[in-house]
């Protein structure tokens, strides 16, 4: 089935995250119309091949163009019109980038792969517990309620307002009517009573001024406390998940609905000061003994004026952190002289500033780095594509300056990504006669100069976005807090789920507390920085982190289709893959990541002796040079063993529990099976055919765990040749290949 098919059949919750990240840079209608076609590219090769990308854009391009022939004769007219806008689109957008089209299709693909992880893991946890309560959900609905009622609020003032003006109209037009009588006219009956319905006229314009002034204090009142409490609380959640989702965590969405809100007040508050200024000048016009516009107009101005300007200050967003295309999954890690994008939203949408506002982009204020490229762009609806005030900026590259010593500065791999950094960006508003400066910063970013030290970069970001709300403690690394063991495993679980498509389930995640702690409990738990990212594991060389990043490189480079089919147990002690296997059939066998060994794979299967004794036999984990060579699922094919004088045979036939071999992992076999040729059989030009065959002798006289041999670049006929002329113990000392204890 599909990626895009599992895709469809998820519950309405996860649709709605998939729904999120679809728009106008790559439109659903692609996704679904494309599906097979675009999951059988290689986007990510290409998000950082130029040549690549400009030949998947010209073959997409290509495939809608044949979409679009089809649906012309089946006379889909609202098809082939969005068809073809979408075609214009593209093109137009991706003509002069077209690795920027891979990187999209890229992540699109590598998000639908992490939402179907979580839709398939059992349980949630703490992390995505506390980001999806119900109290939160509740908050949502009760801030849109309140700033719908303010706005209905402010309309009914609206009229009011309106309603003032027509009444004082009145009352100087029959007033100024009275004065321009003769003295004479001034004492009769009908003068004497328009005067007291004058008089009447003034009481009721006093009411309705006085009302109307409470009115709109009781808005200013309902406004001030929605948003020092549940909007800038909302605000907040919305930067959580935010933080949660640069770490691989569920995607975040809102910024829409906060967008209405904060647009929606802002316009309330603006036609609010309008108010107050026609009260001014209705004031100015006529006013009289204890008229209360002059008495609280001025201080009511002042409230509505800081109620924009906190508005506005809250309003200004990076809506998307700072990260380099070619490294989608590690957000916040930044290399000098390397293109990063970055992209912010003005929370409120008001035409007025389309194209009149200007961000300008820095870095922290400690000189050791600069930004190079465009730093100066203006926000435009026009930016994104749902239409909200934005910019992003796409050309950024940090630069180290060199210290005063003339000396590079400090390139040590653990001190810079323990260094904490961050991207400050500035702008003014002007609007309506008030002048807002407002600036905002990304969360904390790592530098690096190198490559190599973008793993422990990443582990930095990690622990800063699981450890604090605060997105500006640029001194974290100063006395990192421990944290809650619980939830970095969580955080671990989408390092898988977001890298490389499948997250990890509850027994492989206890494998791993236990392998960070000696506690078989790890619920409440916690666990110190220098535990998982400089303290060597006991007995080893590398860190916790570095082990579990090797892992997930081999995943990401050699194994991919085998761990998102769940057929790679990997987490499992040795202790426990024993007591799984023991009673199974012989030749069940399971797959497990090494640990000894960097970035190792191995399998272990079962047999029994002649005796009946149970026998365990774990292979020398494969590294990333030899599944260079060749593909794990041919390894598990082709792969044999000598046992005594017996003729080479494959071990392995059923995948724990009870998968026959073929039917686990057939569909990732990339030949057929080879057969045994005889010296007299030639292949093309003559030449005997050769291929890898992976070896490994086990010992008749022992039942303790061996190891295998490297993949011997040797032909099956020539190897038929040596069984014919040489004796088992002599192939077993020319291969020299004892089993480890792994």
């Amino acid at each position: 089935m599909s990626q895009w098919n599992q895709v469809q059949q998820l519950e309405i919750k996860f649709l709605e995250q998939v729904d999120q990240f679809y728009d106008d840079n790559f439109p659903m209608e692609i996704r679904h119309l494309l599906a097979q076609w675009i999951e059988n590219q290689d986007w990510e090769a290409a998000s950082n091949n130029e040549t690549m990308a400009t030949i998947l854009l010209q073959n997409l391009l290509i495939q809608l163009d044949e979409q679009l022939g089809r649906v012309s004769k089946e006379k889909n007219l609202l098809l082939i019109h969005n068809l073809k806008r979408i075609r214009k689109v593209l093109q137009g957008k991706f003509h002069g980038n077209p690795m920027h089209v891979a990187v999209v299709i890229s992540n699109c693909l590598r998000e639908e792969r992490r939402i179907l992880a979580a839709a398939n893991m059992p349980v949630q946890g703490p992390l995505e517990k506390s980001l999806q309560s119900s109290s939160v959900s509740e908050r949502q609905r009760n801030v849109e309620h309140k700033v719908a009622a303010i706005k209905n609020s402010v309309q009914m003032t609206e009229q009011d307002t309106k309603y003032l003006e027509d009444l004082q109209d009145e009352f100087d037009y029959r007033y100024k009517t009275i004065q321009t009588m003769d003295q004479s006219d001034k004492n009769s009956a009908m003068v004497n009573q328009e005067v007291l319905t004058l008089q009447e006229m003034l009481n009721s314009l006093d009411f309705k001024r006085k009302e109307a002034l409470s009115k709109m204090t009781q808005i200013i009142h309902e406004t001030d406390l929605l948003m020092n409490t549940m909007l800038i609380e909302e605000l907040q959640d919305w930067k959580r998940r935010q933080q949660i989702a640069c770490i691989g965590g569920p995607l975040h969405n809102g910024l829409d609905q906060l967008q209405n809100c904060f647009t929606l007040l802002a316009e309330s508050l603006f036609q609010l000061r309008r108010q107050l200024e026609k009260l001014e000048e209705q004031s100015t016009k006529m006013t009289y003994e204890g008229d209360p516009i002059p008495m609280q107009r001025t201080h009511m101005l002042e409230r509505v004026t800081f109620l924009i300007y906190n508005l506005f200050k809250n309003s200004f967003v990076v809506e998307r952190q700072p990260c380099m295309p070619t490294h989608p999954q590690r957000p916040l890690v930044l290399k000098t002289l390397i293109q990063f994008t970055v992209k912010l939203r003005l929370l409120i949408k008001l035409p007025e500033l389309n194209y009149q506002v200007k961000v300008k982009a820095s870095i922290d204020n400690n000189r050791r780095f600069v930004l190079c490229g465009t730093n100066v762009k203006a926000m435009s609806i026009e930016e994104s594509s749902n239409g909200s005030l934005s910019v992003e900026f796409r050309h950024l590259q940090p630069k180290e300056m060199k210290s005063s010593a003339g000396g590079k500065g400090n390139e040590g791999c653990h001190m810079v990504t323990e260094e904490l950094h961050s991207i400050t960006f500035e702008t003014q508003i002007c609007l309506y006669g008030l002048t807002i400066d407002l600036e905002t910063s990304s969360l904390p970013v790592v530098m690096i100069s190198n490559v190599s030290q973008l793993p422990n970069a990443w582990a930095s970001i990690i622990w800063y976005n699981v450890s604090t709300n605060d997105s500006q403690n640029l001194v974290f690394f100063n006395n990192p807090p421990p944290a809650t063991l619980s939830q970095l495993l969580e955080v671990m679980s989408w390092q898988f789920s977001s890298y490389v498509g499948r997250g990890l389930n509850s027994d492989q995640l206890h494998m791993l507390a236990e392998k960070l702690t000696v506690q078989s409990s790890y619920s409440d738990g916690h666990l110190t920085w220098a535990k998982f990212c400089k303290e060597h594991l006991p007995g080893k060389s590398f860190t916790f982190w570095t082990w579990l990043e090797a892992i997930l490189d081999l995943i990401k480079k050699h194994i991919l289709p085998l761990w998102i089919d769940g057929y790679v147990m990997g987490f499992v002690s040795k202790e426990k893959e024993r007591l799984l296997l023991k009673d199974k059939m012989p030749g069940t066998f399971l797959l497990r990541f090494s640990e000894s060994h960097l970035g190792g794979i191995t399998f272990t299967w079962v047999d029994h002796s002649e005796s009946g004794e149970v026998r365990f036999h774990s292979v020398e984990p494969y590294n990333k040079g030899r599944l260079s060579a060749l593909p794990f699922a041919d390894i598990l094919r082709d792969y044999k063993v000598i046992m005594a004088e017996n003729i080479p045979e494959n071990p392995l036939k059923y995948l724990y529990p009870d998968i026959p071999k073929d039917k686990a992992f057939g569909k990732h076999y990339s030949s057929q099976p080879c057969e045994v040729s005889r010296p007299t059989e030639r292949g093309d030009k003559g030449y005997v055919p050769s291929v890898f065959i992976p070896i490994s002798t086990i010992r008749s006289d022992s039942t303790e765990p061996h190891s295998p041999s490297d993949l011997l670049p040797m032909s099956p006929s020539v190897y038929a040749v040596l069984r014919e002329n040489l004796s088992p113990t002599t192939i077993e000392t020319a291969m020299k290949s004892p089993y480890s204890a792994e």
